[in-house]
């Protein structure tokens, strides 16, 4: 074989490899880019989430300042609304800090969860107080918490679809690979627990 053939043949090998590790190069900065795209895009739809929790946190004392005037021998059930909401912020906090962290999101689903079933309870019992159900600062109140659990499920729905993204494209090979070696973990879901308490509150005053 003439040398010059040799050194083109292997020109040429040499060629195709570097052009190969080329291609994988670009191929894996454009699966790093995009894992960090669909990341960011859910944790800014958590912080959709975010804002209608806190909103939703701050109405609860007030909530629960109007409905002791009138339910002085309901303290317990008083009581367990705002521990509650206490464990609730400290979830959404956690949460808040890393909407990626699977066990903060676990923390806040079941917080939520509890949250919820303590003010189904509480509204309940209002409903043998006619003063209470009566009184205008209740009745803005629960407006303005309804108001807040819709904004709370539209989001929470933005924001699942946003993880779902997210996965599938985590999880799809080769990019899994990728995510692998770059430490992009699955994210969890927001769901509430159990079928009972994915639905708000039934507020009627």
């Amino acid at each position: 074989m003439p040398p010059l053939f040799a050194l083109s043949a292997a020109a040429s090998v040499l060629i195709g490899l570097v052009a190969a590790a080329v291609l994988l190069f670009m191929y894996g900065v454009g699966a790093y880019n995009t894992l960090v795209t669909l990341r960011n895009r859910f944790k800014n739809a958590f912080s959709q989430i975010d804002v209608q929790l806190k909103r939703r946190y701050d109405l609860i004392p007030n909530l629960v300042e109007v409905a002791k005037g009138y339910m002085k021998h309901e303290r317990e059930t008083l009581e367990a609304v705002i521990t509650a909401r206490n464990q609730a912020i400290n979830a959404q906090q956690r949460a808040s800090a890393n909407p990626g962290d699977p066990a903060a999101m676990t923390s806040l689903s079941s917080a939520e969860g509890q949250l919820t079933g303590t003010l189904g309870r509480l509204f309940a019992l209002s409903e043998s107080y006619p003063d209470l159900k009566a009184n205008q600062n209740m009745l803005s109140l629960q407006e303005e918490l309804t108001s807040t659990e819709n904004k709370v499920a539209f989001a929470r729905q933005a924001f699942n679809d946003a993880v779902m993204t997210y996965n599938t494209q985590r999880e799809q090979f080769p990019t899994v690979t990728i995510a692998g070696m770059m430490g992009f973990q699955p994210a969890q879901l927001f769901e509430i627990e159990t079928p009972k308490e994915r639905e708000a509150p039934r507020v009627a005053f």
